[in-house]
């Protein structure tokens, strides 16, 4: 299963991604989760020790590694470099691993956006390319309110794109715009995820504003997500409740896949 998660900022994807990384490894899957968020968070989110999380570096800014693998400097745009870099070796050399869940930071390219072409953009996309069609596990990308990493290459190799929203009206107007970009990559399986949760009338919220997609679950409001990181522990172990939730969107989520 390859499964993106995007929404607009401290909405909660990255808890969502979190929760889906445990519950699928605590069913045997390995699982490989992608940091794509132009400020990681994902490690603290899975509780990660300190110490596995202060020897990684996001992709992006390995200007070395970048400059090796594709001929040219990173911070430059135009002239010669390789579209099509080696990258097979990355995610286990400059990846952690705890309790079961491989981790890699991506990181953003501040150059010229998502468009750009530059080394940095074609590593991130080849390395993308690569977890999504020839790795062999689960893939969780938590990725920032945009579809950046994602080319019309491997837009088929994922099997569902889960928006995350708040119920609130900003919150869904990022799900259209994510929705629109997503739909520019002919992505067909897209889902909303409703976060901080706190009754029924969120939820009506959620579906009565929806830009036309599914609500394929939600997460409640849950004070113990804030314990978690301040205790620097995953909400899945902390939260029973939010642990069942994530489960239930994992068993829709396969269902979906079997029909």
């Amino acid at each position: 299963m390859k499964i993106a998660v995007t929404g607009k900022g401290g909405v909660g994807k990255t808890t969502l991604t979190s929760l889906l990384a445990y519950t699928l490894a605590d069913q045997n899957y390995q699982v490989l989760a992608i940091d794509a968020d132009p400020s990681p968070c994902l490690g603290a989110a899975l509780g990660f020790p300190e110490e596995l999380l202060v020897d990684l570096t996001p992709i992006a800014r390995m200007d070395e590694l970048i400059y090796e693998r594709t001929g040219a400097k990173p911070g430059t745009t135009g002239g010669y470099f390789k579209l099509n870099p080696r990258v097979d070796d990355l995610p286990d050399r400059f990846s952690a691993v705890h309790r079961g869940i491989r981790m890699l930071e991506l990181g953003s390219v501040k150059l010229g956006g998502a468009g750009c072409i530059c080394p940095e953009s074609a590593m991130l996309r080849s390395l993308v390319t690569h977890i999504l069609l020839r790795r062999d596990e689960v893939v969780l990308l938590d990725m920032y309110a945009g579809v950046e990493h994602l080319g019309r290459a491997t837009a088929d190799a994922v099997d569902a794109m889960l928006v995350v929203v708040e119920p609130t009206a900003r919150s869904l107007g990022t799900a259209k715009q994510i929705m629109d970009l997503a739909n520019d990559l002919k992505m067909k399986h897209l889902f909303l995820v409703g976060s901080k949760i706190q009754g029924d009338e969120d939820l009506h919220f959620i579906r009565n504003n929806s830009p036309g997609l599914d609500v394929l679950g939600s997460l409640a409001d849950d004070p113990r997500v804030r314990q978690a990181d301040r205790e620097g522990i995953s909400a899945y172990d902390l939260s029973p409740e939010l642990a069942a939730s994530a489960k239930e969107i994992v068993e829709k989520l396969e269902q979906y896949r079997q029909t």
